[in-house]
């Protein structure tokens, strides 16, 4: 395993290593070095990161609980299981806390339009929500698919006042709606700011979207110190573009005994199209702004992705987790539909708590990997949001239809 210093990564031009960077338009050029100017300026101001500290508060329920899982790690018969509740937050998932620190740079940058990209419906959510906090006009672009198994999130953002525009493109999920919100911001640049929904695109995103998202892994390293007296062995975090993952792993990244696992969506197995788990037979490439490691045939074409969950579906991952996998310093693996749907049932029949599908693809891992483990060992995982949104969905697959 290589040594891996947080403080060097990214540099100056947004690498980790040979990834990430800013492959954009011309008209985007500018506006993304006005963008990682002032949040540089932010991140040093102290009435900045105080504002920030008292809305996660006071707003949005932080600081989350770790919570002990106990009938489940007994189930298990190994490891300890705590979760990490992202899921308590308000709008229900770790997505606001990205949004709010975007949002108050916006404001700071003068911006009175916000755009936003949704898979899951849980960042447009999220971003809906600080864009009502503030006053400010809210689109949200969203795949006509997306829209159809998460209606629940739709009807919630337009609650919320933003409007919520439906892609037709292509695969109708994620990756499209990403295109829609490059075009509009390409196009209306001057007043909008895109608050990208991932530790993923082009400098200064996948940084600034990390950063704002440590807070849950500064959290989980206090909490666990103050309950075990001593780091956990294993964290665990699902991964779609990557950051409720990154969120968690970043401040451990120095702990060389703290193993940590990332799991991508297996979907219905490793085979083409049919899953979006982009280290199992990805490869390096250019997506929406940064390179990374991606889903593409031999001609460069990006693949057709699935996942049970809307937010995972996504051809390729954010450029630090391509980094941290190339270092050796994360592990990542994959949970398949039914994996994660069964993981899903276990943990609501098991300790009351319905996940997000997301994150029960991290949960079918601590399936696996926890009964294989001492009982003195730790597991944290990132339960990085609640299953309201996929209850209709899961039902379908999970409960039998009544006569």
């Amino acid at each position: 395993m290589s040594t891996v210093t947080t403080e060097a990564q990214p540099d100056a031009s947004g690498h980790f290593g040979t990834f990430g960077g800013s492959f954009v338009p011309e008209t985007l050029v500018a506006a993304l070095d006005e963008l990682t100017a002032e949040y540089h300026k932010a991140k040093a101001d102290p009435e900045f990161q105080a504002e920030l500290k008292q809305l996660l508060a006071e707003f949005c329920g932080r600081e989350t609980p770790l919570y002990l899982a106990e009938r489940w790690t007994e189930k298990l018969g190994g490891a300890k299981i705590y979760l990490k509740r992202e899921d308590l937050l308000h709008t229900g998932a770790h997505k606001i806390n990205n949004a709010l620190g975007q949002i108050l740079l916006a404001k700071r940058l003068g911006k009175k339009r916000i755009i936003a990209e949704t898979g899951a419906g849980q960042h447009g959510v999220a971003t809906a929500t600080v864009a009502a906090r503030f006053g400010l006009e809210c689109v949200v672009y969203m795949g006509a698919i997306d829209m159809e198994r998460q209606h629940l999130n739709v009807v919630r953002m337009r609650l919320l006042g933003s409007d919520v525009c439906g892609v037709e493109a292509g695969q109708k999920t994620l990756k499209e709606a990403v295109n829609e919100a490059l075009r509009d911001w390409v196009t209306n640049v001057r007043d909008t700011h895109y608050i990208l929904g991932s530790a993923l695109g082009p400098h200064p995103y996948p940084m600034m979207v990390r950063d704002f998202h440590r807070v849950i892994g500064v959290e989980a390293r206090a909490q666990i110190m103050e309950r075990e007296e001593r780091l956990p062995d294993l964290l665990i975090a699902c991964v779609g573009g990557g950051s409720n993952a990154i969120g968690l792993f970043h401040p451990f990244l120095d702990d060389e005994n703290v193993k940590m696992v990332g799991v991508e969506a297996g979907g219905h197995g490793i085979k083409q199209g049919e899953h979006a788990a982009r280290f199992q037979g990805g490869k390096l490439g250019v997506l929406q702004g940064t390179k990374t490691w991606l889903l593409a045939d031999d001609d460069g074409q990006i693949e057709l992705t699935h996942s049970v969950s809307a937010g995972l579906d996504y051809a390729a991952v954010g450029p630090e987790h391509a980094f941290l996998q190339d270092a050796g310093r994360v592990e990542y693996t994959y949970a398949t539909d039914d994996e994660a749907l069964d993981a899903f049932q276990e943990l609501a029949a098991v300790e009351g708590i319905i996940p997000a599908l997301e994150t029960s693809h991290a949960l079918a891992y601590v399936k696996k990997i926890a009964p294989t483990m001492d009982k003195d060992k730790i597991i944290v995982v990132n339960l990085s949001g609640r299953g309201d949104k996929d209850v209709e969905q899961a039902s379908k697959y999970l409960l039998p239809e009544e006569d």
